[in-house]
């Protein structure tokens, strides 16, 4: 019997204290639950992973393959697992910049580790997902310097305002999009996550490089509350060259 509560993993990073821990909810009869908490801010739950999954699904969906897939953020695992649910993804980079979560995947410490770690499509690039957007030259990919790739899809802050760490904000300007769109092949699609209702702002900085970017409200229940939450989808695509 799993223990009620239980830390799998603790470390101490640059941005706080990460800790992986397992519980079971009494309020959804005893379902097991993987949550992630970086300082005092929960980072993501398996019990909430449907906006991850929809960020992969209006991304890729009906997109002919082979696709080359970049994924920032490697989480519980949910996105990169959802992207490899389509048959036309050929190869998936997914870059994390916490080894400790890459750790707990290779070592089938969560849920849908070790079906990632197994998958040939399926590689972990230990960088900065942000100083590698910065150097289209170099790119996201170690193993083939300067690729461009056929979908983008970020999930690492709580939103484009809501930043884990104050380096990344240049990324959500029109410059950062402006690089980051030269790591994209003529037609490509940029994704994002966000926690918060759409921005407008930030729209307007996507149109400002993307030809009519969009934001996507994704509702999913939430059973702990008895309600319905939502969350956003960017969608930025670049022009057909």
């Amino acid at each position: 019997m799993t223990k009620s509560f239980e830390e799998l993993d603790f470390r101490k990073t640059a941005m706080g204290d990460l800790s992986l821990r397992r519980r079971r909810v009494p309020l959804l009869e005893n379902r097991e639950i993987y949550e992630v908490v970086l300082g005092d801010a929960f980072l993501m739950s398996s019990l909430f992973h449907d906006v991850e999954v929809a960020l992969a699904d209006l991304c890729l969906t009906d997109r002919e393959g082979p696709l080359d897939v970049v994924v920032g953020g490697l989480g519980l695992g949910y996105t990169a697992e959802a992207v490899l649910r389509h048959s036309a993804v050929r190869s998936m980079v997914v870059v994390e910049a916490m080894d400790a979560v890459i750790e707990w995947h290779v070592k089938g410490l969560v849920p849908l580790g070790a079906g990632l770690a197994a998958d040939p499509r399926c590689r972990f690039v230990h960088d900065n997902f942000f100083g590698l957007a910065a150097q289209p030259d170099r790119g996201f990919d170690p193993e083939h310097p300067g690729s461009k790739f056929h979908a983008i899809l970020l999930d690492i802050d709580h939103s484009p305002r809501n930043l884990l760490d104050p380096s990344h904000a240049p990324f959500y300007l029109p410059e950062g999009m402006q690089t980051l769109a030269r790591h994209l092949l003529p037609g490509g699609i940029f994704g994002i996550w966000s926690d918060d209702p759409p921005d407008a702002d930030f729209l307007r900085v996507l149109g400002e490089v993307f030809p009519n970017p969009e934001a996507r409200i994704v509702k999913f229940p939430n059973p702990l509350l008895d309600c319905e939450s939502a969350s956003t989808v960017y969608l930025a695509n670049r022009s057909k060259e």
